[in-house]
């Protein structure tokens, strides 16, 4: 018998700024917060769960020590529910659903969780994150050698891209503004908010309440503002910090689980996994694996790109979505459709299991079919995944 992998219930945390009101969460209480309300949400025995993969990308200081296990013990599940962490960079929170849903495929596992967390608030960015900070540490003599010592940092790496491709500094902040306008406009009407594990966050004063909306988004984006903002990692390049993505905090988690045993514990699957892929390709351009892991995804699948209805690609910078849409031909308004990472911001783990958790949901709400999910990853990789609505 054929095993199906689905998606039962996906939740998301609103998405912190830096230093925001997710800032006084330790990263392993705000993912056990977030597991603790699925696990209440879909109701599942959690005796049944076989495992909780969790991606995360900054793995020290809080976030090391496997917080995947820390946080489902503060989450309260049962003991014997074993937890790891991974680490696939920007992706890591959609590898984790993709570990859940292979273990399921393969038989495996029953019932998984993937899910993802960041707290770029609480944990030391590194050299990568600051413009003209340098290198690394971790990339060893060899690497190093095959490459003459030129494996940059995202920021010179996107830069190369946009000129490969020949986007203007206009076109990037159109879609970064675009990206803005488009995620307050799905604030507005509540797209998000099913989704949203409720919690409390700190004002500026110190003062908690309850935060029920992403904190980056400008609601009323001023164009010119962007235009204004002065190049990050060259004084004649085209990034700056409006059309790249936030830093950010927050968490996401997906119930996975086979078919047949979903439907026979009393849930109801929302989403098949429909095909699944990884793909690596030129580490100083970094951000073009994007397109043969979205390719072998299709081919998996059976699929052309005019069968996806929808399409989310993770916003690391502007011209990553942009390129896809142009290597593919694929209408820009089926596209983000509710902004992006320009817009929500980019918790880095967490964002590939938060933007699974839009896709479902959207999928949904227009009653379309399949989505993709696609996400560029640090080092030259990138992640696929194409899901399909369960009517």
């Amino acid at each position: 018998m054929t095993r199906e992998a689905v998606v039962v219930d996906a939740v998301r945390t609103p998405v912190g700024k830096r230093g925001g009101q997710l800032r006084d969460w330790h990263p392993v209480d705000l993912l056990a917060h977030t597991l603790a309300h699925l696990a209440e949400r879909t109701g599942l025995d959690p005796d049944r769960l076989s495992d909780v993969i969790v991606g995360c990308a900054l793995q020290r200081g809080e976030q090391s020590g496997n917080v995947a296990r820390n946080a489902l013990l503060g989450a309260g599940l049962p003991t014997a529910v074993p937890g790891t962490t991974l680490d696939r960079q920007c992706g890591s929170g959609q590898q984790a659903v993709h570990f859940a849903a292979q273990a399921i495929k393969s038989g495996e596992y029953d019932f998984a969780i993937g899910a993802g967390v960041e707290s770029m608030s609480r944990v030391d960015l590194g050299p990568l994150f600051v413009p003209g900070g340098g290198q690394g540490d971790w990339y060893g003599e060899r690497a190093l050698a095959r490459f003459d010592g030129n494996l940059p940092a995202q920021g010179p790496s996107v830069e190369l891209v946009a000129t490969k491709w020949g986007f203007t500094r206009e076109q990037l902040d159109a879609f970064s503004v675009r990206s803005h306008r488009r995620a307050a406009a799905a604030t507005d009407a509540g797209h998000f908010a099913s989704a949203l594990v409720p919690l409390d966050g700190a004002a500026k004063d110190g003062s908690t309440a309850p935060m029920t909306l992403d904190e980056g988004i400008r609601l009323d984006i001023d164009p010119a503002r962007v235009a204004a903002l002065q190049p990050v990692f060259s004084p004649d390049g085209v990034i700056t910090a409006g059309n790249a993505s936030q830093m950010s905090d927050g968490a996401a988690a997906l119930l996975v689980a086979e078919r047949a045993a979903a439907e026979a514990a009393g849930l109801r699957p929302r989403a098949r996994v429909v095909s699944m892929a990884v793909a690596a390709d030129d580490p100083v351009l970094q951000f073009t694996a994007i397109i043969p892991a979205s390719q072998k995804a299709l081919d998996q699948a059976g699929l052309t790109v005019g069968d996806i209805d929808l399409v989310e690609v993770n916003e690391a910078f502007s011209p990553v979505p942009l390129l896809w849409c142009e290597e593919f031909g694929y209408p820009e308004d089926q596209l983000n459709v509710n902004g992006g990472s320009i817009a929500i911001g980019h918790p880095l783990g967490s964002t590939g299991a938060r933007l699974l958790t839009q896709l479902v949901n959207e999928l949904e709400r227009r009653e379309a079919r399949y989505g993709l999910l696609t996400i560029c990853e640090g080092g030259g990789m990138a992640n696929a995944t194409i899901i399909e609505r369960i009517a």
